[in-house]
């Protein structure tokens, strides 16, 4: 496939590793500009853009950057995108580490992919957002591995959705659907299945165990 990465800290980059790995067509933009990519696009193979350009085809575009960074993204950022692009996001919201107060998750109660889906116009796929950044690169095993783990998927388009769930198989782990994007609370920081490493009926434990209200350390 075609896939747009947007950012490439550590999620970023080592998902351009694992899916140039694979065999896949991979664009990957920072803030910065495509010419302080070159080490990655080197060791990679991965085309280095702006990010006005990553989406430009792909079926599937990664948008991983900091929450606080994504109301600055290009407008039209989406535009050229293949039909039916997935888009996936893998942002969390740290109000006091970085990213400042947002209003509309605190006040308003907005999940925080919902409103990252607001600033794109455009339906996203939460993923990754709990994810050691090293195991991306270390841990993937086989279908039906016992140390196979598991992540866990919200979204409301379910074809992108199935889409997201087959791209991470590949990448070599399994799935759990977490619901819609309004129920994505329930993997986001500082709920169990942040950065939990289990297999499917353990990350499924953990879902069902979050509570929705933000922990003081987790509000602005």
């Amino acid at each position: 496939m075609k896939i747009g990465i947007i950012g490439a800290g550590n999620i970023g980059g080592n998902l351009t590793r694992r899916l140039t790995a694979l065999g896949h067509d991979v664009s990957v933009a920072n803030s910065r500009g495509p010419e302080t990519l070159k080490g990655l696009a080197e060791e990679t193979g991965a085309t280095p853009v702006r990010a006005e350009e990553a989406a430009r085809g792909a079926e599937v575009v990664v948008v991983t950057v900091p929450l606080k960074a994504v109301p600055g993204l290009p407008s039209g950022l989406l535009d050229g995108a293949a039909e039916g692009v997935a888009v996936i996001d893998t942002g969390n919201y740290y109000p006091r580490e970085r990213d400042g107060r947002i209003a509309a998750i605190e006040d308003e109660g907005l999940t925080e992919s919902r409103w990252t889906e607001q600033h794109l116009g455009h339906p996203v796929i939460k993923a990754f957002n709990g994810t050691y950044a090293q195991d991306i690169l270390d841990r993937p095993r086989p279908a039906g591995d016992p140390e196979r783990i598991a992540v866990p998927v919200a979204g409301d388009d379910e074809a992108a959705k199935a889409k997201v769930r087959a791209l991470i198989d590949e990448l070599g782990f399994d799935t759990v659907d977490a619901g819609g994007i309004d129920d994505s609370w329930r993997q986001q920081p500082a709920t169990p299945v942040y950065g939990l490493r289990a297999d499917v009926e353990g990350v499924k434990k953990a879902l069902t165990a979050a509570s929705p209200e933000r922990p003081a350390d987790f509000r602005g």
